[in-house]
């Protein structure tokens, strides 16, 4: 019984998210490591790129891990080291890219796409709206069909 709840507490531990932060990263100071956890999880993963620099194993992330808790422990502002990365990285580094010149066309894509495709079923729903297909049936093709009608 014993093993089988070791096994079941294994299985439900495995589903948890594993952290990449290493013991020796983390700050002393509760309130500058929540501070570069936060900061960490906005950050892109160079090498995974899916992931955040927290989540990613990735040396790249470590050596970023590790700048951005040394630039809060001299003092920067989380916006300064946000700027700080990005004027060494480039905008991809960040998770969610800031709305500015460059990345509008990112952020307004779906909606541009969204209204066009829209725009379009509208207009083809009032082309094809209540206009009759084929040909009109020829008298001998009503005759048939009332005799096939009184027949039933």
């Amino acid at each position: 019984m014993m093993r089988r709840l070791l096994i079941a507490a294994a299985f439900l531990l495995a589903a948890f998210p594993a952290f990449a932060v290493n013991p020796d990263e983390v700050l002393s100071d509760p309130a500058l490591e929540a501070r570069a956890r936060a900061l960490s999880a906005q950050l892109r993963c160079m090498v995974c790129q899916n992931q955040s620099i927290d989540d990613s194993n990735a040396e790249l992330a470590r050596d970023l891990r590790l700048l951005v808790r040394e630039r809060l422990t001299n003092g920067d502002s989380d916006e300064a080291v946000m700027n700080y990365v990005v004027s060494r990285y480039g905008e991809f580094v960040l998770l969610n890219p800031r709305l500015r010149g460059e990345t509008l066309l990112l952020w307004g894509a779906p909606i541009v796409l969204f209204l066009a495709g829209a725009a379009a079923m509208v207009l083809f729903v009032r082309k094809r709206g209540g206009k009759p297909t084929g040909t009109p049936l020829s008298d001998a093709e009503k005759a048939e069909l009332d005799r096939a009608l009184r027949r039933d």
